[in-house]
């Protein structure tokens, strides 16, 4: 008996022993919001390969809020996260958050939006500036003459500096020319449509309804200049830009009243930032195609490319691929 209460004790001690051995790896994410498409998509994706691969990923969402933002990656450094993911919504405020993770010996990836100013391990997103000129060439091709308005994302991320970056690489040689004139040029507060829709109605009454194009940085913002535009019976008739390839944008592109959208496919971004997370907690090795300068170093970066979408590619770019549905797309 003595023998079998032994041997029951040694096999409970094994069994405790294996189950602290097989602790899943715990990876923090956080995202600035769950109010577009888009980061709703990041998330999905990542929690299902998180959990294919065995990973215990821990998300926080700031709601486009930087001290909220500070405050959840402290708490999941707090919690042993051998990986933090972080897609900030200030990306020079979030330097904090790279110093607090490096104190703790925790790897950062700067997730779709780069943190400046900072020591960040590696920037996993799409080449921004790319996006950017796509917007640019897509709308001076369709548009070399005429009155622009040309709005910009949130001034708290690098991304937007980005975009405009390359769109005005292809607009400012015709405003040089005195072919395009500017009258208005915003940034959106927090990429917000209503803030957007504003804008637009404002530069609509400050221009008597005389503009011939719209740079809108995202499909969001896009909405709402359209409804600004609806608003004067100009919908469908002069054309902007979108991006994100979000399911209303694709709409109002088949509708006729958003011109072109950008792809920037968040299944396989999220699935590579689990991918490299996994490696930087185990210490291995991995290949990036690039560095972005952060105004503090060259970060190692991995760029996805971004890919132009209108009414004439929609279906194959975006419902053949499976990203979205046609019956959603085309839905009346």
């Amino acid at each position: 008996m003595k023998k079998v209460l032994f041997l029951l004790t040694i096999l409970i001690a094994s069994l405790a022993f294996f189950s602290c051995g097989e602790e899943k790896f715990k990876i923090g994410l956080s995202l600035p919001t769950q109010r577009e498409e888009r980061w709703v998509r990041d998330k999905i994706k990542m929690l299902e390969v998180a959990k294919k691969l065995g990973v215990e990923l821990m998300v926080q969402v700031s709601d486009n809020d930087q001290g909220k933002q500070t405050s959840q990656c402290e708490n999941l450094i707090s919690q042993g996260v051998k990986v933090l993911i972080v897609a900030p919504h200030d990306a020079s405020a979030s330097s904090t958050i790279i110093e607090k993770a490096h104190k703790s010996k925790i790897p950062v990836i700067s997730y779709d939006r780069l943190i400046m100013n900072s020591n960040v391990d590696v920037y996993i997103s799409f080449d921004n500036v790319k996006v950017g000129e796509l917007q640019g060439e897509y709308l001076t091709k369709l548009v070399p003459k005429g009155n622009y308005v040309i709005l910009s994302g949130a001034p708290t991320d690098n991304n937007a500096t980005l975009f405009k970056e390359g769109a005005m690489k292809f607009i400012k040689p015709l405003v040089d020319k005195g072919d395009i004139r500017i009258v208005m040029e915003q940034a959106v507060i927090d990429w917000q449509p209503a803030n957007a829709q504003k804008l637009m109605e404002n530069a609509l009454t400050a221009n008597n309804n005389d503009i011939q194009a719209v740079l809108a940085p995202n499909d969001g913002t896009s909405g709402g200049c359209i409804q600004a535009l609806a608003g004067q019976k100009l919908s469908g008739k002069v054309p902007i830009t979108g991006q994100d390839a979000e399911l209303q944008g694709a709409q109002r592109i088949v509708q006729g009243t958003q011109t072109m959208t950008i792809l920037k496919d968040t299944r396989f971004l999220g699935e590579k930032a689990i991918e490299i997370a996994m490696k930087l907690a185990k210490g291995e090795k991995f290949d990036t195609n690039g560095t972005v300068n952060n105004g503090k170093i060259d970060v190692l970066s991995i760029l996805l490319t971004p890919i132009v979408v209108d009414k004439a590619n929609i279906d194959e770019v975006l419902i053949e691929s499976g990203y979205l549905n046609k019956e959603d797309v085309y839905k009346k």
